[in-house]
């Protein structure tokens, strides 16, 4: 096989000497791994040997030398050369390479961390954080700002020995800026210096070869994740208190993967694949792309090494909400993380001439307006000026007034300099019903506060209608103990999932909404290149946000039960969610208020405090997911392209993908009316210990559980129950999304599985 392979490469090399010269990309090629030639002391020698003999091209070509992560490289091919080396029989796959883009602390009181008993069965939050200096999170984001007080090393022992790491230096970062702390740093830049015409022998990329964040949004998820406690921390006096991350004495390992034009696909997977090396436990990463078939997701085969090798990876949901069917980042190996709110606000108002005053929210620090009314404009009929896009509105009419916006199309920030560079002195942020009743904070550069939709209805009737509308901005600081809360972000992803239906989607949320956490000094907080402000914290909302809440999490999971899985870790923190707010009613959707649901909540918000002792998981193996994947209809080439191993023959298969073991459910209904799942549970809680089920679910569907006592009489056994699901007859086969759930509980434990409902027709 190997000799064939070289000749195969010699037999091409007149013909590719002919091509015409056109535009090159970056590819990345999957290899057969056991088909190296002897003759080639590594992988890396014989994939730059492959192309220099094929293409006569400079070693330049050969951007990345993939081993842990992805068997194979990424190089700098044109169309024709791509398609020439597809053709080789050591070659599996080549795939053009892919755009990710970024999913753009009161937090460890609202999850109950700041407790001082009770966290972790028999120990203290003080001896749980000391158990967590072990642990490593690696972040793969837009890089890090160093000097960020999140990173002070004060009192932390010296770094693991199993750490292979290391700080890179680069122009503007030198690694004695790292500490025992911040332990990595490293950047990945050559896919994106492709995309912007190639580096070296093209021209000079734009953006510095450094791990330093110029961005902020690597920073605010590293020290989400893992920052120290920073007594009087604020975004310019807002949220004003003592920041940390969840696990304040884990490590950090930042990966900047993201650069001004996106992150690709090419560098997140060095990047991913150099991480496993360097040993890290967890995994974050707030970034992702659109849904394709796992064998086309990079995040989610470099995940899948990694989950093999022990490392939990959480990634952000995405935030197309409400729309349904938005996810990112589905592969049920990562944890799926969706957005709620804290139970803390930045409330404003806006009083109308008309003496009614409304609420909304704003992070605006500045100079307020005073208390004299000021006129109020709503561009009517101008679609860019009702959106205050750049250059759409007209200064003989906004001159020293409130203007009104429409929120969408431009970020919001960006609409208040719009509105300040045309002489307007203030900004009511009104949602369309895109947004809904959703309100997200934002520190502007003039006075500006953001309303719902129905409030929004209301300011925008009375601008247009009264002779002489005037409006006068307040500002309201920080409010705590905001009811109801959690709610979830009109802006968190929503399922169903659509590269697997059978796979229940989001996992969880966390907290997404109004986030403070550590900054780069080297942008305002806007981002905005005219705000020329400076902060050291920043408050910022996304699926960004939750995701390191989750990677921290996970760590504090990981420090106090070293032997779980990342499988099992899930599990805790799926099965001990909470799905009522701190109203005591079921949780709500930002979006319009309504009840929301496990396709925008997944199996609820998380609640650390349970989950480190949830009694039962729901554990997965390296083969449970290699059947699974087989069951999915894919090539035997496109599993190894997952798995990375030569001998996939797919022998095992599940019937159905739903027979993963995992922590919910998704029940589809096609041309059969029964569905039948078996799980298996395995006991992490008392020896002797026996649990009940409950099920609940619509009228539409008949659910029955056998067995329906489960007794372990020993810490790690396992017990398997086989549930059915009948959709009674009579139901239409356009019926909507119904949900149930699953729960198993004794006296000390509730382990409960969300449990969707489908008909085809609807996904």
């Amino acid at each position: 096989m190997a000799s064939m392979a070289s000749t195969f490469f010699i037999n091409f090399f007149f013909l590719v000497l002919c091509l015409t010269v056109t535009a090159k990309k970056t590819y990345i090629v999957h290899m057969k791994h056991e088909d190296k030639p002897l003759s080639f002391e590594t992988h890396h020698d014989w994939y730059s040997s492959s192309l220099q003999s094929l293409f006569a091209t400079p070693a330049e070509s050969l951007l990345y030398s993939y081993t842990t992560a992805f068997h194979g490289f990424a190089a700098s091919l044109d169309p024709e050369q791509a398609e020439t080396l597809s053709k080789s029989n050591s070659v599996l796959g080549v795939y053009e390479d892919t755009v990710y883009t970024l999913h753009t602390t009161r937090t460890p009181q609202f999850l109950g961390l700041d407790a001082e008993s009770g966290l972790w069965a028999g120990h203290n939050t003080q001896q749980l954080e000391q158990a967590s200096r072990d642990v490593i999170i690696g972040v793969l984001d837009t890089g890090v700002w160093p000097e960020s007080k999140s990173f002070d090393d004060s009192d932390m022992p010296e770094i693991p020995s199993k750490w292979r790491g290391q700080c890179e230096s680069a122009p503007d970062f030198s690694p004695k800026l790292c500490n025992k702390k911040l332990i990595g740093a490293r950047s990945f830049s050559k896919g994106y210096h492709m995309s912007i015409g190639g580096g070296g022998i093209y021209r000079k990329p734009r953006e510095i070869d450094s791990p330093r964040d110029k961005d902020g949004h690597g920073t605010h998820t590293a020290t989400t994740a893992a920052g120290s406690h920073v007594a009087n921390a604020s975004l310019l006096g807002y949220a004003r208190g003592t920041a940390r991350g969840m696990a304040t004495q884990a490590r950090v390992a930042a990966y900047k993967v993201c650069w001004e034009t996106g992150c690709f696909g090419s560098d997140i997977l060095a990047a991913m694949d150099r991480a496993i090396q360097d040993g890290v436990d967890v995994l974050s990463l707030s970034l992702g792309g659109g849904s394709a078939p796992y064998f086309r997701d990079t995040i989610a085969i470099g995940a899948f090494s990694a989950v093999e090798k022990g490392i939990f990876v959480s990634c952000s949901a995405g935030n197309s909400g409400p729309t349904k069917a938005t996810l990112a980042n589905v592969a049920p190996w990562i944890m799926t993380v969706g957005a709620g709110t804290l139970d803390r606000d930045f409330p404003a108002y806006a009083v109308l001439g008309n003496k009614v005053r409304y609420n909304g929210v704003s992070l605006y620090s500045g100079r307020g307006m005073g208390k004299k009314p000021v006129g109020l404009v709503y561009n009517k009929g101008n679609s860019s000026g009702d959106l205050c896009l750049p250059g759409s509105l007209d200064p003989a009419l906004v001159l020293g007034k409130v203007v009104v916006c429409d929120r969408g199309t431009n970020p919001r920030v960006e609409k208040g300099a719009v509105v300040r560079d045309a002489g307007g002195v203030g900004m009511i942020l009104a949602n369309t019903a895109v947004n809904g009743e959703e309100l997200v904070a934002d520190s502007h550069l003039l006075p500006g506060v953001a309303v719902g939709r129905k409030v929004g209805d209301l300011i925008r009737k009375y601008a247009r209608s009264d002779p002489n509308p005037t409006a006068m901005l307040v500002f309201g600081g920080t409010v705590l103990n905001v009811r109801p809360s959690p709610v979830v972000a009109a802006f968190s992803s929503r399922g169903p999932n659509m590269v697997t239906p059978q796979i229940l989607k989001p996992d969880v949320i966390g907290p997404g909404v109004n986030i403070l956490a550590g900054w780069s000094e080297a942008i305002g907080p806007t981002g905005l290149a005219k705000d020329t402000r400076k902060t050291k914290f920043n408050i910022m909302s996304g699926t960004s946000m939750s995701c390191p809440h989750i990677s921290g999490l996970a760590a504090l999971l990981k420090a106090a039960h070293p032997e779980w899985s990342p499988s099992a870790i899930k599990s805790a923190l799926m099965t001990t969610a909470y799905t009522r707010d701190n109203t005591n009613s079921s949780l709500r959707d930002a979006a319009d208020g309504s009840l929301s649901n496990p396709w925008a909540h997944g199996a609820g918000h998380v609640d650390p405090q349970k989950a480190l002792s949830p009694g039962l998981v729901y554990d997965i193996s390296t083969q449970e997911y290699i059947a699974f994947l087989c069951s999915l209809g894919y090539t035997i080439d496109h599993v190894k392209t997952i798995v990375k191993r030569p001998n996939i023959t797919c022998s095992k298969k599940f019937d159905d993908p739903g027979q993963l073991n995992y922590p919910s459910f998704s029940v589809l209904f096609g041309d059969k009316r029964v569905v039948r799942y078996t799980r298996e549970l395995t006991n992490v809680g008392s020896a002797r210990s026996t649990y009940k089920v409950t099920v609940n679910g619509p009228p539409s569907v008949g659910i029955s559980v056998r067995p329906k006592k489960l007794t372990f009489w020993s810490v790690g056994e396992k017990k398997r129950y086989t549930v059915t699901f009948v959709a009674k007859r009579g139901t239409s086969p356009m019926a909507r999304p119904e949900f149930g759930s699953i729960v198993w509980s004794n006296a000390q434990n509730q382990v409960k599985s969300p449990v969707s409902f489908s008909w085809p027709s609807l996904l």
